[in-house]
């Protein structure tokens, strides 16, 4: 396997990078997440008389025709969300169970137990979930593994898994494999407890203090961690695993790139156009739900009350009154077009109605579990691919852990040691009798009593 590159990053380097993520990366990223999460933007100042005192962020891909005028109805319907949950949920709706596979069960056993501590400590399925969440949002999510300095003495392991976000991640891809990584940047901004209260020209400006806060760089190497605060270096040390302490996951491979394939980007154009065919259906109808009058030669017509039982007394032989607008019918043709980027948008993510519970039309018989798959069977085949790619991401995170641990001296292992298995529970709902009685016939042919115990999530029984 190619050796990562070692030489050192420059300061200039490092600060060209994060000027570069800045500017470019981090807007890119920026919308994937704004179309998954549909932010409102709260406007306190509005007058009274606005129609909305708020915009959804799905606005922006409105066209000019709408996002322009005022008076219009504005319809956002977010379909991104409710597919990203599903996916999450059919991915982690349990924690995988891990296995060891070290040769001496003492030490499987006692290695289950510390890698199960450390994924607990770290937010137990809401990391797994963080991870796909993320993933799903960007294309890909990295995990660093950040050592500690010796055994807690609590008894808890000495190690702390974080999900890094996109928008803080810079990596520095080795230039001879794009696998691998020569070094890894985080840039945040980092709150203080304190009030910047700034000159006083801001102050006169802006009318109040706010919250002070940092710009934190940490700069990752195989030999060296630094940290700057707003450009300044204020700690460097030696990196004790030996090398970049990341796992890089991609949600979807996509070949010779960092970055894997989003889940938010291919639904961003059927999101614009789902929403924008919502407002137009939204402004006819207020255009033809209501009854309207134009009235010729009447005085105060518009200060006397419609209603039944209502007369009008008028000496102008030419006056009338000519009712239009109510509600002109069905549009089959607009109704198609709705339903037809519906589809679309379930065919581009894989994720039906039918997997976030709702059921349209009659759709069969399901009460098979195998009448289910075939209906789910787009979700049940990317939900496979995916973790396929976070499966080999945990194992990684697995055996970086344990490294991690023997330096430590809390385990002492060995690279074969450090190998694990996992067993994905079943995304759908499952028959208890039906998986004991296959266990049964497993155990029967001769499979492993182990390796049964541990596909039922028993893991590390004897």
């Amino acid at each position: 396997m190619h050796e990562p590159q070692t030489q050192p990053l420059s300061d200039e380097f490092i600060r060209w990078l994060i000027e570069r993520h800045t500017a470019v990366t981090v807007p890119a990223l920026g919308r994937l997440w704004e179309y998954y999460r549909n932010d409102l933007d709260f406007s306190p100042g509005a007058s009274a008389g606005d129609e909305r005192r708020y915009a959804a962020a799905q606005q922006q891909g409105l066209p000019r025709r709408l996002a322009g005028t005022r008076g219009r109805e504005i319809v956002i319907e977010n379909d991104i969300a409710w597919r990203i949950h599903t996916m999450v949920d059919f991915m982690f709706g349990k924690p995988p169970t891990i296995e060891s596979l070290a040769p001496d069960r003492a030490v499987a056993r006692r290695i289950e137990q510390l890698l199960s501590e450390t994924f607990e400590n770290s937010g137990g399925i809401g990391f797994f979930q963080d991870m796909a969440l993320l993933g799903a949002i960007y294309g890909f999510v990295d995990v660093m593994v950040r050592p500690g300095l010796g055994a807690d003495p609590a008894g808890e392991a000495p190690v702390e898994l974080e999900a890094i976000e996109a928008p803080r991640a810079v990596p520095v891809i080795d230039g001879s494999d794009y696998r691998n990584l020569a070094g890894y940047l985080l840039h945040y901004t980092q709150p203080l407890h304190r009030l910047d209260r700034g000159s006083f020209l801001s102050r006169l400006m802006h009318g109040r203090c706010r919250q002070a806060t940092v710009e934190v760089t940490e700069v990752w190497t195989a030999e060296q961690v630094r940290t700057w605060h707003d450009g300044r270096e204020v700690w460097a040390g030696p990196n004790m695993l030996g090398a970049v302490p990341v796992v890089h996951i991609q949600n979807l491979p996509q070949p010779l790139v960092y970055e894997g394939i989003s889940e938010v980007e291919p639904l961003i154009p059927l999101q614009d156009e789902l929403n924008t065919r919502l407002s137009d259906r939204a402004n006819r109808v207020t255009l033809q739900s209501f009854q309207m009058y134009l009235a010729k030669g009447i005085e105060n017509f518009a200060q006397r009350p419609i209603g039944p039982g209502q007369m009008w007394l008028t000496e102008n032989p030419a006056a009338s009154i000519q009712a239009f607008g109510g509600d002109g019918g069905p549009n089959p043709s607009e109704d198609a077009h709705i339903n037809e980027i519906r589809e679309a948008l379930d065919k581009a993510s894989g994720v039906t109605a039918l997997a976030a519970g709702v059921l349209r039309n009659k759709i069969g018989n399901l009460t098979s579990e195998n009448a289910l798959r075939v209906t789910l069977l787009g979700l049940l085949a990317k939900t496979q691919r995916k973790r396929i790619a976070y499966g080999r991401g945990i194992e990684r995170i697995c055996a970086m852990v344990l490294h991690a641990l023997d330096i430590a001296d809390v385990v002492r292992t060995e690279p074969q040691d450090r190998k694990v298995c996992l067993h994905w529970p079943s995304p759908l709902p499952e028959n208890t009798e039906q998986r004991l009685r296959e266990a049964k016939l497993k155990l029967q042919v001769g499979v492993p009593r182990p390796r049964v115990l541990a596909e039922l999530g028993y893991c590390g029984t004897e």
